[in-house]
């Protein structure tokens, strides 16, 4: 399975991967899946960081990589799905996730309850 990891997700693999449910950790640790980490994803962490609401001292790039996720780029082809997408949830950061997953064709990781409103497959 092709899996795009949301923000939170991603920084609780990094730094604390007990908050993450038994089920979903078996499938990040699966090595029959993919794990995507999103420049969007990436892009939040920056922005927000920027803003000193958070403090990366890290390379994201490199601990995806050792974490042994890939990177995957947001496309124009992601973007155009942004016009359409129902606006059940205002964070632009989690509507681009889920636009990318959906024109993907990937399933996505998260515990925000409002992705459910979406036809995004869930993990």
């Amino acid at each position: 399975m092709k899996i795009i990891i949301d923000t939170h997700i991603y920084l609780w693999a990094l730094a604390k991967p007990n908050k993450i449910a038994t089920e979903k950790r078996r499938e990040l640790e699966s090595l029959a899946n993919t794990i995507y980490v999103s420049s969007i994803t990436i892009a939040e962490l920056m922005i927000k960081a920027s803003l000193g609401k958070l403090t990366i001292d890290f390379d994201p790039l490199v601990l995806t990589e050792e974490m042994g996720f890939v990177p995957l780029d947001f496309s124009a082809a992601d973007a155009v799905l942004l016009q359409t997408l129902p606006f059940h949830h205002r964070d632009p950061f989690d509507r681009m996730l889920i636009a990318q997953a959906i024109a993907q064709k990937f399933s996505i990781m998260s515990d925000d309850r409002k992705f459910e409103r979406y036809e995004c497959r869930l993990v």
